[in-house]
């Protein structure tokens, strides 16, 4: 029988991962205004790397012992990080509209779902592809008033499909070659070769350019502590702990969630659609995690 410990952690750990996620794009929005997207990300990849080292000497973290692992981490930080995050920023940055982007990365767990059985032997039941379904579903329903809005430029949004391709695949890679990695050594590494890859980006294409606003230290601070720290590390944590597919089904909720986040703090609309496409949503990712009866004896 599984202890209360146990079920109150299997509960809080997503809910958390979901509620922490998703102020991303509220912190896209408050930053980017003020630095060029490649800037705002080295910078934050930067300071979440030195932080991180710091906690890793002062708690006697292991550090990685060959360059394999040291390759394997690395690789994992470029896809989840720099690629993910610097493809949604970007995208964001050329007027692609974030619920437009949410909609996009939202299709990761359907993704996830079909490589998760040839990778890693994880067979869906039924009733889990119908969550998958509704799961979509929910999400355009979400974000339908975006789409009304168009897609933006078609670099942005090829932009949105590199970050998604680079979410799942970094998903992916992380469960198969570093799911044994400690998270905080193993994280420095990842954030460290996400700041090398942005750093050139982020010299070329926009010189540095920051003002550090009041606005803009606030989205720093929070996307650092919360979000690289916080969100990343339940990340890792559940995708050890669970299926890869069960996992990144949670990425379903992403958009409702910011879209009612939005809401409270910046007044933006919420329609009768969006409440329903966040019900579809819940339902769906309930179906995806729902565990199959056991038989009684």
């Amino acid at each position: 029988m599984t202890t209360t410990p146990a079920r109150s952690a299997s509960f809080l750990l997503p809910v958390s991962f979901v509620a922490l996620w998703s102020t991303g794009f509220i912190g896209a929005k408050l930053g980017l205004p003020s630095a060029g997207a490649f800037t705002f990300l080295t910078i934050r990849f930067a300071a979440v790397a030195l932080l991180l080292a710091l906690v890793s000497v002062v708690t006697r973290a292991p550090w990685p012992k060959t360059r394999r692992e040291i390759g394997h981490m690395a690789v994992a930080g470029l896809l989840v990080h720099a690629i993910y995050l610097g493809g949604v920023f970007a995208a964001i940055g050329v007027g692609v509209e974030a619920g437009v982007a949410a909609l996009i990365c939202g299709l990761q767990p359907v993704l996830v779902a079909f490589a998760a059985g040839p990778l890693f032997g994880e067979r869906l039941r039924p009733v889990q592809w119908i969550g998958l379904t509704l799961g979509l579903v929910g999400v355009v329903l979400v974000v339908a008033q975006k789409l009304a809005l168009g897609l933006g430029t078609p670099a942005g949004v090829a932009l949105v499909i590199f970050a998604l391709l680079g979410i799942t695949i970094g998903t992916l890679y992380q469960k198969r070659f570093c799911a044994g990695m400690d998270l905080r050594s193993g994280a420095v590494v990842q954030f460290a070769a996400a700041t090398l890859a942005l750093a050139p980006f982020a010299t070329v294409l926009e010189g540095w350019r920051v003002e550090f606003t009041p606005a803009f230290i606030f989205a720093l601070v929070w996307l650092v502590l919360v979000l690289s720290v916080g969100a990343i590390t339940l990340l890792y944590v559940l995708i050890r702990r669970g299926a890869a597919a069960e996992v990144a089904s949670l990425f379903f909720l992403v958009p409702p969630t910011t879209a009612l986040m939005a809401w409270l703090l910046f007044g933006e609309t919420l329609e009768p659609v969006s409440a329903l496409g966040m019900a579809t949503v819940v339902v769906g990712v309930a179906l995806v995690n729902r565990s199959p009866r056991q038989p009684q004896n």
